[in-house]
């Protein structure tokens, strides 16, 4: 059984950071692709970042862009959403999902407040 489970949000003031993972079971991790969306209320889903199961390739969406970084850890089953220079408008619930394309949440995601 797929299990992914999100931790490591939190409160954060705008310019603080904060480091989300994303635990892994149930599935080869090593060989799957990987990516982090986010919801809000207004905004709906967003995709922020994926990465391919070597890490060789990182994509992020314009609004996090030099600001967040993608990483995983295939030895830990974990994959990581390293997040600075915070915004408001990156307060969100934070889900990790695998597979290309695949941008519905099938986890209870990491809330994310940012806020002065």
């Amino acid at each position: 059984q797929v299990q992914l489970v999100e931790s490591g949000g939190g409160s954060a003031q705008p310019g603080g950071s904060l480091t989300l993972s994303c635990a892994a079971s149930g599935f080869t991790f090593s060989t799957a692709y990987l990516n982090w969306i986010r919801q809000t209320p207004g905004k709906g889903l967003e995709w922020v970042s994926s990465i391919t199961s070597n890490s060789r390739s990182r994509d992020y969406a314009d609004s996090v862009k030099g600001r967040f970084t993608i990483s995983r850890d295939n030895a830990k089953n974990t994959l990581y959403l390293q997040m600075n220079s915070l915004k408001s408008e990156d307060t969100a619930v934070y889900y990790c999902t695998r597979g290309i394309g695949n941008f519905v949440p099938v986890s209870q995601g990491d809330q994310v407040t940012v806020s002065s």
